[in-house]
Formats: C-alpha cells, sequence, structure tokens
C-alpha cells in the first residue's frame, strides 16, 4: 500500500555473480523476471548496477523487516561473500546484517564464515553512507564465544563510563534535555541512535572552559561506545558442537545479552568435510567412510537445560518468516540466546544441485529430518513450528550423496543406519511435540 509510486527492479551484478542460479531457482516470478545467461553477453550491465548502487536509495517505506518480502527491501551490510556457489550460510548472514548491521558486532569462528567472512584483503561486509556497518574480526576455533564476550564487556565498560560522564552534565544542567532523553533511551538501538545524534550536537555547541569539559570531551571522542549495541558470535558446528563448544556453553551461562549464530553443515566443511558431533547417524564423511554411528548432539536441547538462555532451530527455505522471528527474538532477548541454522553444503552432494539449496532446506523440514522451534526462557515457552512430517526420510536421504553412497559402499551398514535415522527422527519430533503441548 502507498508503493505505487515506485518502480522494482532486479539488478544483478555480473562481475559478482557466482553462476550458481539459486535466485532463479527461488524468484516466484521465474522465467519471466531472471534467467540465466552466459556472463560475457551482462558485463555490458555493469552501468546499470553502478548507477544502482550510487544513485537508487533505500526506500524505508518500503522495509517491513517483520516478513521475508518486506524485509529484502532493507540495506543489507553483507555484499558478494566469495562462497561455494549456492552456500547455505551467507543467506543467513545476509538477513542478519539486514536486521542490526548498523549497530552490530560479529566475532566470527574459524572456518567456512570466516573464510567467506574475510577473505582479505577485502571483506564482504560493508558501511552505508553514515559510516555504520558490522566491525567483524576472526577468532579461532577454541575462544569465539569468549572473544564476542570480550567484545561486549568493552563497550559496556566504556558505554558505563558514558553513562557517568552524561549523568554528570544531566546534573549540572549542561545539554540537560538531550542527556535526559539519552539516558532514557540508551537500551533501545534505534531510539539511542538518535538520541545519541542529538546529544552530540548539543555538546560540540557547548562552550569550553568549565569544570565539566573533561565530561564533555570524553563524550565526543567515544561516540561509537554510545548507542545500544548488538553482539554475535558466528561460526558452524565444527565450533559450536565440538571445538569451541566449552566456551559457547560457559558464555552462554554467563547471563549476559549475547547472540550466538550457528551454521550447521553437519560436517567440517572448510576442511574437507570431516565428521562433526553435529553429523546425524548413517552420514558418510571423512574419517566415517562407513557411516557415521551415533546419533547428532542435540545443541538445543542441552542449551534449554539453562532456564536463560533463548534457543531456536531455523531453516530459511522451510519457513523464512519463522527465521526472521527467531532472530528478532534472540536479539530482543535480555539475556544469552543461541540460533542454530540448517545450512546445506556442497559437502553434502546435493543431487538436484546446490541451485536448489533452499528446496533442500524445506525438504529437510518436510521430511523431520531437521525441526523448527523457539524456546523463550522469560516466558518458559517452547513453541513447535513444524508440522507432522509429510515427506518420508529416506527420499530426502537418497537425495544427497553423503547417505546414497553408503548404500553403494556398505548396504548393510545403510540398511541398519537409515532405520535409525528414521527411529530417531520420530522420537525427537515427538519428544518436541509433547514439550509444545506442555
Amino acid at each position: 500500500a502507498g508503493l505505487d509510486k515506485y518502480q522494482y527492479r532486479i539488478q544483478v551484478s555480473p562481475y559478482d555473480c557466482l553462476g550458481c542460479g539459486q535466485c532463479v531457482t527461488s524468484c516466484l516470478a521465474k522465467d519471466t523476471a531472471l534467467t540465466m545467461v552466459s556472463a560475457e553477453t551482462m558485463m555490458a550491465d555493469r552501468s546499470n548496477w553502478d548507477y544502482a548502487v550510487d544513485h537508487v536509495s533505500i526506500k524505508e517505506d518500503a522495509v517491513n523487516k517483520k516478513n521475508i518480502k518486506g524485509l529484502q527491501f532493507a540495506r543489507h551490510y553483507y555484499q558478494f561473500p566469495p562462497a561455494c556457489a549456492g552456500c547455505g550460510e551467507t543467506a543467513y548472514v545476509k538477513m542478519v546484517t539486514q536486521l542490526f548491521g548498523d549497530h552490530m558486532y560479529i566475532a566470527n569462528a574459524s572456518g567456512c564464515t570466516a573464510a567467506h567472512g574475510g577473505c582479505l584483503p577485502s571483506t564482504p561486509y560493508c558501511k552505508d553512507e553514515r559510516g555504520f556497518g558490522a566491525p567483524w574480526e576472526q577468532s579461532l576455533f577454541e575462544d569465539t564465544a569468549e572473544f564476542a564476550y570480550g567484545f561486549l564487556q568493552a563497550h559496556d565498560t566504556i558505554n558505563t563510563e558514558l553513562e557517568s560522564s552524561v549523568r554528570e552534565l544531566l546534573e549540572a544542567g549542561v545539554a540537560a534535555r538531550e542527556c535526559k532523553v539519552y539516558l532514557e533511551s540508551k537500551g533501545d538501538a534505534q531510539a539511542s541512535r538518535k538520541a545519541v545524534d542529538e546529544l552530540l550536537a548539543a555538546l560540540r555547541a557547548v562552550e569550553k572552559g568549565s569544570e565539566h569539559d573533561t565530561a564533555v570531551e570524553y563524550i565526543l571522542k567515544n561516540p561509537e561506545f554510545l548507542s545500544k549495541k548488538s553482539v554475535w558470535a558466528f561460526g558452524g558446528d565444527g565450533w559450536a558442537y565440538d571445538i569451541g563448544f566449552g566456551g559457547l556453553d560457559h558464555v552462554l551461562a554467563a547471563n549476559k545479552d549475547i547472540n550466538m549464530l550457528v551454521m550447521d553443515t553437519e560436517v567440517y566443511s572448510n576442511t574437507g568435510g570431516q565428521s562433526s558431533k553435529a553429523t546425524p547417524v548413517g552420514a558418510v564423511a571423512q574419517f566415517q567412510a562407513s557411516g557415521k554411528k551415533t546419533k547428532k548432539k542435540d545443541l538445543g536441547m542441552l542449551m534449554m537445560t539453562y532456564d536463560n538462555v533463548y534457543v531456536a532451530q531455523c531453516s530459511m527455505g522451510a519457513n523464512p518468516n519463522q527465521l526472521i522471528k527467531a532472530i528478532k527474538e534472540a536479539e530482543a532477548h535480555k539475556g544469552p540466546s543461541l540460533v542454530i541454522c540448517y545450512a546445506p553444503c556442497i559437502n553434502h552432494g546435493i543431487k538436484k544441485g546446490m541451485n536448489n539449496v533452499q528446496q533442500e532446506m524445506k525438504d529437510a523440514v518436510a521430511s523431520g529430518y531437521w525441526n523448527l522451534y523457539r524456546y523463550d526462557p522469560s516466558t518458559k515457552k517452547f513453541t513447535l513450528d513444524s508440522k507432522e512430517p509429510t515427506m518420508p526420510l529416506y527420499d530426502f536421504m537418497k537425495g544427497e550423496v553423503r547417505y546414497a553412497s553408503l548404500e553403494l559402499s556398505f548396504p548393510e551398514n545403510a540398511k541398519t543406519l537409515f532405520a535409525e535415522a528414521e527411529e530417531d527422527a520420530k522420537t525427537k519430533y515427538e519428544s518436541y511435540k509433547r514439550r509444545s503441548e506442555n
């Protein structure tokens, strides 16, 4: 409504397209809007891309961050990551930056997310016209949660000192209105950003020569730390389930306002596809050539044993609006949060192709292979967002080489392990269903 004054165009950057075709597959208009053609024929289209970037502004009245359609009109701060074609991880990062990119800090674990997030000498993380963006830094596998915790502690320490300076000025009657508005809004990201702009403008106009010069100068030198920030740790299952689990567990138990985004590929993707504790029973991976014999670690349920942690499990292609809701709820929770996202990977050997990654995400949920849920510790409510499986689990598994190859190499193992996988999927869904009904 009210958007008929705009024209809409999808503009592709021909120099940055990875050729996966996922945009064409996902486009509701199909062949009438997007088609795959030879890259050479599109190089002249670069001028259109440059014009779109340089002269077309974000239409804020078109942005609606409550649903997937409206969110696509929001600015994102993650452009052209050099990931594998069709990578299941990058769309999650893009969405999070669309929601919080102008006021977030990111600590990134070693692995694929670091490879396509920190491809120096350039990086896909970018800033807007005001210079706001998502400061990013890579950490080691084993200490990314602690690294993010350090971001939070450092910001909160400086912010507390700034708050003391603002209170000093308020009591002295220096820019009193702006100081009061800032203190009332400092817990809200958007409101505090506006209040900070007004406070800084007022303090720049204050004449020097009073006993409060030190407080004014300290505030003006540290504008970055005045507004509310959203602190995130990004990483894959190798970090969250295995090598960095101790740190993740420790930080989530500390009851601080910090967020963890786990992009679960179920293998160590960046180092050749080795098995991790996130690898499900029956999957073939490096060091598990005859199929993994043990069940996948249920990270979400483990973290729900703490009463203070918000936990969600999501799959973008299955229910993008559930994903948006989960990420926003996680960030809004005044405490620790963990969002686990299913991320199909080129190591899975998806037979329908990496251009169908979003469909693979949907099929994973439809078959009961992956479940969608949210747990809010403030209400102690567990919500199961998945429906009863409608697709045979075997139909999903045989569509990926990591499972289908087991039938060729170890048919007896396949028969036993696939039966275990099916039983495990049923048991897990029923346990989630019972919990949601209580």
